[in-house]
């Protein structure tokens, strides 16, 4: 094929649209977006609901989030940092650890809505599609509904993000899915099948059990040296597998999912300066640029103006 230059011409430039800031940055798909959160107009003041999840390198969020006009509005949210303080301090973004997050969201949530007896979830994990609408009932308040929001992530099957969105309608949301996203599913000549039991061993990381197993083995300097943070946090939680590991895990969650508010430490300052720029901490001394009152501003110009007139003095005083 023969080379083509592209001539665009100065009408082209004139039509150019350029598009949003964050579908520059990568950080929003509006089209999903939109489809997102649109509502229909006869529900006056009902927050249509998204379950959003996010991955790091570090971390895996979960949110409950709600958009209005003034912007989005976060209802409850949560961390797999979090997880530390209920004894996992490894693997904190693996399928696991994703499972485990959904999780703290939405045994949170529905403890902050006082829907948490109603809606319990699924206690007993099995790996098995889970709908939390066989437990509502007439007396009860129907189950909080929320709609899966994945950002920018491709959403191939056995995506570490359907592990967070397993764990929120195992605590008791409502989030429409199918199993067919899941770890364990396949489809060959038009024959669909779900292996419960490969999806379960993602749930309790024994996937990852097998994998130290057999480094255990074959190689036992290598594996003191990969998986030393994963036997001090088994050793701590005082366990004898992951498996183990993740079922404590998972009760203590449920028991208590509220966030724990950590104490604000009060550093004393100690200004070395009038106008409080230069501080001093128990760490060392460092400057701050402060913006200066008025006051502060006239009294600065004053002061150059008393030193020159201070010098003009001087000079008349002096002998020719």
């Amino acid at each position: 094929m023969p080379f083509v230059k592209v001539v665009k011409s100065k009408s082209y430039f004139k039509r150019f649209e350029v598009k949003y800031r964050r579908r520059r940055e990568c950080k929003t798909d509006y089209q999903q977006r939109r489809r997102l959160i649109v509502q229909d107009k006869y529900k006056y003041a009902c927050p249509k609901y998204r379950f959003v999840v996010r991955r790091t390198n570090m971390k895996f969020i979960c949110q409950i989030v709600a958009a209005t006009i003034q912007g989005d509005k976060t209802l409850c949210s949560s961390s797999s940092n979090e997880l530390k303080t209920y004894g996992l301090t490894a693997g904190l973004t693996n399928y696991a650890a994703a499972y485990c997050t959904g999780l703290l969201c939405a045994r949170r949530l529905l403890t902050n809505l006082k829907m948490n007896e109603a809606y319990k979830g699924q206690e007993q994990v099995t790996g098995a599609y889970f709908d939390v609408l066989k437990q509502a009932t007439v007396k009860d308040r129907r189950p909080f509904k929320a709609y899966l929001d994945v950002g920018l992530t491709r959403t191939t099957i056995g995506n570490r993000i359907f592990g967070a969105l397993k764990g929120a309608c195992d605590g008791g949301l409502c989030i429409p899915h199918s199993k067919n996203i899941f770890p364990g599913y396949k489809k060959e000549e038009k024959k669909e099948t779900f292996d419960v039991e490969k999806h379960r061993q993602h749930i309790f990381g024994i996937h990852v059990q097998e994998y130290m197993d057999h480094m255990k083995e074959n190689s036992p300097e290598k594996f003191k040296s990969h998986f030393s943070v994963w036997l001090k946090c088994i050793a701590d939680n005082k366990v004898d597998s992951l498996e183990d590991l993740y079922k404590k895990v998972h009760k203590d969650i449920r028991a208590n999912p509220l966030k724990v508010k950590k104490e604000k430490k009060v550093v004393k300052q100690t200004f070395l300066d009038e106008f409080r720029n230069v501080i001093k901490t128990a760490k060392g001394t460092y400057t701050r640029n402060r913006k200066l009152t008025n006051a502060q501003r006239k009294a600065k110009v004053q002061a150059k103006i008393n030193e020159c007139l201070k010098q003009v003095e001087l000079m008349k005083q002096a002998p020719a």
